[in-house]
């Protein structure tokens, strides 16, 4: 007998998936924006001729570049309560997660753009009278960020789909919300499929804009970072 799909207990309940939606652009959006900065942070002590804060700051990197994001998760959510005495509910685990997470890829992303820009602009800087701080600032990162826009967007699409995993830790994401109304509702291949659909036409938009912004920038003649 064939399945009789029946999407109507789905759309009774959008309102669950579109907070749910919600409360997914909001730990990407948070945790992009913490992780921008704390990446910035990481890469310029990365790049600090003071071992002491270079080594540190590498040893960051690495660490939440080369373990599972889901376990990083358990940690925060689970274990370090238990080791600081700090509470932590899921949106406090998953921004605290994913932003370090962030940081961690940004920093490098961050790295080799201030690295990709040519020794004569630091040159140039002081020959003015301007000091490394406002080299930096007013010269190196300004064509550094512009490079590193693709790479940026990219790491916000991989973000985007890897908050999936806080439904882990009873987040209220879309793939929680879904779950949900699967339960409730008994139609899990009508639910999943509405919030794949979702995703991949979030996702997409989010791609596209990345494609045509670094088309934009290859004609302009900055090369891009990744």
């Amino acid at each position: 007998m064939a399945y009789q799909w029946d999407f109507t207990p789905v759309f009774a309940n959008a309102d669950l998936l579109a907070q749910g939606l919600v409360n997914t652009l909001k730990v990407t959006g948070v945790s992009l924006s913490c992780g921008l900065a704390l990446g910035l942070g990481l890469a310029l002590l990365r790049l600090s001729r003071w071992r002491l804060a270079s080594w540190p700051a590498g040893f960051v990197i690495e660490v939440f570049r080369t373990t599972p994001p889901l376990v990083q998760l358990f940690w925060f959510f689970f274990a370090l309560p238990l080791v600081a005495g700090i509470e932590m509910t899921p949106f406090m685990a998953a921004i605290v997660t994913f932003s370090i997470q962030s940081a961690a890829f940004f920093a490098e992303v961050f790295r080799a753009g201030i690295v990709s820009v040519e020794r004569g602009q630091w040159d140039a800087a002081r020959a003015i009278g301007m000091t490394h701080g406002q080299a930096l600032r007013r010269i190196v990162l300004p064509q550094a960020v512009k490079r590193m826009i693709p790479a940026f967007m990219e790491r916000a699409i991989e973000l985007m789909k890897t908050t999936t995993l806080v439904a882990t830790i009873a987040y209220a994401d879309l793939l929680f919300a879904a779950n949900e109304i699967a339960q409730k509702t008994f139609r899990p291949l009508e639910t999943f499929t509405v919030a794949a659909l979702i995703y991949f036409v979030v996702i997409t938009a989010f791609s596209l804009m990345a494609r045509r912004l670094e088309r934009r920038l290859s004609v302009s003649g900055e090369s891009t970072v990744h």
